[in-house]
């Protein structure tokens, strides 16, 4: 087991949803927040919601998706014992009706900014031989999902960075670890609108509990959490021809999940999912 107390943890994505919920209970275990997140006002409301109630934190108003933006936030930030890769950004269109940009964006925040901010902090983390660094994936990266062709192919990349750099750790500095987090459908306003037709064991998640999870998992050392656990089932049903799959999904109503989809009135952007 490893406390998270008197660790320094950074979170992308920070001012949101399974984010902003996993900063303020990381402060409330005794670790030392650091929230990044594109508008200043939203981490630095974060920040004061955690020092209420006695709790270290600090806020950086970064766009993940710009390296150069990263590296400089890096600088400032120092350090850091954890880095959860937790900003994400959905769209929820068919592909033709996704603009260029909306692409690009997509790609930008949900897997480049994956290596500009690992590769940001894991070289001292080699060097002290200790550390995790938390994907936040998406049950969406292991099954493909109607209406979700940028952000499904986005987290199927998240899931195999996790891996990759899980075994790449192993060989190279296996103090360092790479959790992969795999989450259904969260209650956090980035997913407003979607449905669930078998509640009981395709739940929409709260925010809170899946934050309470992953750092659960931090702290026991995994390298995987997939919730609910029914989504486990996936590489077994995987084995089945494709139509048969297809039949099961359908029949599970994950490609109709989206169809009332309305998402952030704002810009998208959440934490984690």
């Amino acid at each position: 087991m490893n406390s998270l107390r008197g660790q320094r943890i950074l979170i992308t994505g920070g001012s949101r949803g399974i984010g902003r919920a996993m900063a303020v209970e990381a402060a409330r275990r005794g670790g030392a927040v650091v929230v990044w997140n594109r508008k200043s006002a939203e981490g630095q409301a974060v920040v004061e919601q955690i020092r209420a109630f006695g709790g270290q934190a600090e806020a950086y108003a970064v766009d993940v998706s710009d390296k150069a933006a990263v590296k400089d936030a890096a600088a400032r930030t120092g350090a850091v014992d954890i880095v959860v890769n937790g900003a994400g950004v959905v769209s929820g269109k068919r592909l033709l009706e996704l603009s260029e940009e909306q692409i690009e964006r997509t790609y930008g925040v949900n897997v480049m900014a994956l290596y500009w901010v690992t590769r940001a902090f894991l070289p001292e983390m080699i060097e002290r031989r200790r550390g995790v660094v938390v994907t936040m994936a998406s049950a969406a990266g292991l099954v493909g999902v109607a209406r979700q062709t940028d952000y499904s192919a986005s987290k199927f990349a998240a899931f195999g960075f996790a891996e990759s750099l899980r075994h790449e750790l192993a060989q190279e500095a296996p103090g360092v670890k790479s959790l992969v987090v795999c989450p259904y459908y969260v209650d956090t306003g980035m997913f407003n609108g979607v449905r669930t037709r078998f509640a009981k064991i395709l739940p929409i998640l709260q925010p809170e509990d899946v934050a309470r999870k992953v750092l659960d998992a931090i702290e026991a050392g995994k390298e995987q959490l997939i919730l609910p656990p029914f989504v486990r089932v996936t590489p077994v049903v995987r084995a089945l021809p494709v139509r048969v799959f297809d039949a099961v999904v359908d029949f599970l109503g994950i490609n109709h999940s989206m169809d009332s989809f309305t998402g952030h009135s704002a810009d998208g952007v959440a934490g984690g999912a």
